[in-house]
């Protein structure tokens, strides 16, 4: 009964992993010969643990990726794709997200731009950081949205404070003239203080052409030059292809599965 009503109060009080913990010691017979301090320790591993888990769970939630399941482990550095596991994994472990680095990721079409780029950000929500995954060519009617019901200065607050934001398919359609100025206040917030994720298939060197004014255009590409790590991603599109139909088969194409990339 004392026990009972212990679970219940650790659970009042928000301790569900200690509660968790302290149900599987019961079931434990191993547990009686531990001593109070190992055990106490063993429950509170536990709760931290779960909070970890609870927080990385909601960060994956909120970063609402494209590819939630890209992991950087699964990617594939096989020659001739232009990505390299050790620049890879040293990024990834590496300090880019606390000090405000952008990831440039081009390549043509079906390279893997955007599962590396999600890759990348599901990284990151795992070490506790926030991220938020934007697709640039539907950012403009999200912006209009936002300025029309007046919540675009709380947005753009949200962003500033997101650690990792990705810009997918940047550059593959044109910027009206309000779109552009919004998208210098999103780059200008983050510049050399919270990481961003660009992935295009549009060269670099094209960039300041598609911004198309030229005065916005040298400040966007200014503050995401200033500190950044490049990959050129390279190969045949990875994407799924039907496979070309025996003469006389009658049953539809056969479709591979997509790669690991």
């Amino acid at each position: 009964m004392m026990m009972n009503t212990t679970l219940e109060q650790l659970r009042g009080l928000k301790l569900n992993g200690m509660a968790a913990g302290l149900q599987e010691q019961l079931t434990q017979a191993g547990m009686t010969a531990m001593s109070f301090e190992e055990r106490l320790a063993l429950l509170v591993d536990r709760e931290v643990y779960f909070r970890n888990d609870k927080r990385q769970a909601r960060l994956l939630k909120e970063a609402r990726l494209k590819y939630p399941q890209a992991s950087i482990e699964d990617l594939d550095t096989r020659p001739g794709r232009g990505l390299e596991r050790k620049a890879l994994m040293s990024l990834a472990l590496g300090d880019w997200i606390d000090s405000g680095h952008s990831v440039l990721i081009t390549g043509p079409t079906g390279a893997g731009k955007s599962w590396l780029g999600c890759a990348l950000a599901q990284y990151a929500c795992r070490r506790g950081h926030s991220a938020l995954y934007q697709r640039v060519p539907r950012l403009a009617e999200e912006l209009r949205i936002r300025h029309g019901n007046g919540t675009f200065g709380k947005w753009l607050l949200q962003l500033a404070k997101t650690d990792v934001l990705l810009l997918d398919d940047w550059g593959m359609t044109g910027l009206d003239s309000q779109t552009r100025a919004d998208l210098l206040e999103i780059i200008d917030d983050r510049a050399a203080s919270k990481a961003t994720i660009i992935t295009s298939q549009l060269p670099i060197e094209h960039w300041h052409a598609w911004v198309g004014d030229a005065t916005i255009a040298d400040a966007i590409l200014d503050r995401v030059m200033q500190r950044n790590h490049r990959f050129t991603l390279t190969g045949e599109s990875l994407r799924q292809k039907p496979k070309t139909q025996q003469k006389g088969d009658q049953s539809g194409p056969i479709v591979t599965a997509a790669p690991t990339i």
